[in-house]
């Protein structure tokens, strides 16, 4: 597997080659935790999520995404916003893809299953908002968090 390299506002970062729809799961717990995967390809913490299949709607992306890299069954319960800023590209060093960001964020509740790793994911936990704040993820990443949290009621288009 490759590498996973992220680039934000910099202006010696690749120029983009695909965009790719995807989504992430905002997944929160009764206890107010949000689930957060450790990244195989980069080694930071974001939500769960990725590209979208063909056949599949963008919420039953978040669900798939969400089952294969954390081992919880959710159901999508809202709407976080829309990630689509143009200054945001990521480097896939396996095939030199340089995708624009074009990210789906949906909020979650989870309905089943047991936290477990996958190929994608190193580690898998709940994290508190604290947490959350403190752990070392993508700007772009802690950015979709950051919406939800200071506004919980409001959907991100951009």
């Amino acid at each position: 597997m490759g590498q996973r390299i992220d680039y934000f506002d910099d202006p010696a970062a690749p120029a983009a080659t695909s965009l790719v729809p995807s989504a992430n799961a905002l997944v929160v717990n009764d206890g107010g935790e949000i689930l957060l995967i450790r990244r195989s390809d980069n080694g930071n913490w974001a939500l769960p999520g990725g590209a979208m299949d063909l056949g599949e709607s963008l919420p039953q992306t978040a669900v798939r995404e969400t089952a294969e890299e954390t081992g919880i069954d959710v159901v999508i319960t809202g709407l976080v916003g829309i990630f689509t800023d143009p200054r945001h590209v990521i480097l896939y060093t396996s095939n030199g893809e340089v995708r624009q960001e074009f990210s789906i964020v949906f909020t979650a509740e989870p309905v089943g299953g047991t936290l477990a790793t996958s190929v994608e994911t190193t580690e898998v936990r709940w994290a508190s908002e604290a947490e959350c704040r403190s752990l070392p993820m993508d700007p772009s990443m802690r950015m979709r968090i950051e919406y939800f949290l200071a506004h919980p009621q409001d959907v991100h288009l951009g």
